[in-house]
């Protein structure tokens, strides 16, 4: 199965994070996709971990400087 890509980079601003939680909402248990930024997306982790507490895993792939890939899965 294809790893599914969510290039959040040219997304506004103001839609990045709502956007990244209704893939990952719409994803089934087990699946993930693979988050691409231009910055590192800690305070999405953060945010992460208090509205959907022990149903992600969080995965970097790469770490900068110019992209960061992180594999979120649904748990």
């Amino acid at each position: 199965m294809e790893l599914k890509q969510l290039d959040i980079r040219p997304v506004p601003p103001r839609e990045k994070h709502p956007t990244i939680f209704a893939t990952f909402d719409a994803l089934k248990n087990g699946e993930r996709f693979q988050l691409v930024n231009d910055h590192d997306p800690m305070p999405l982790y953060y945010q992460f971990n208090a509205e959907r507490p022990n149903q992600f895993d969080w995965e970097y792939v790469e770490k900068g400087p110019e992209v960061w890939r992180v594999n979120i899965s649904k748990l």
